[in-house]
């Protein structure tokens, strides 16, 4: 798991925004989870599942905005 988070958060700024467009937010739901699972993080591994449910319709929106202003994804962890 830790190798999926260091390869996401190693990734260049242009390539995260794309990520975080309507249809490939999906890509930082599964990057929330595998950071839960690699800090072992109980409430955030379910509210991770939660947004791989939830994420094409709530979430890209805010994970679109923090990427362009920080060049992260806002997380519990």
């Amino acid at each position: 798991m830790n190798s999926i988070v260091k390869g996401f958060d190693s990734l260049p700024r242009i390539v995260k925004v794309i990520f975080a467009l309507p249809v490939l937010d999906i890509l930082w739901a599964i990057y929330r989870l595998c950071r839960s699972i690699a800090k072992k993080n109980t409430l955030a591994i379910i509210l991770a599942i939660l947004m791989l449910v939830l994420c094409p319709v709530i979430f890209w929106i805010v994970d679109l905005i923090t990427t362009i202003l920080t060049g992260k994804v806002v997380w519990l962890v």
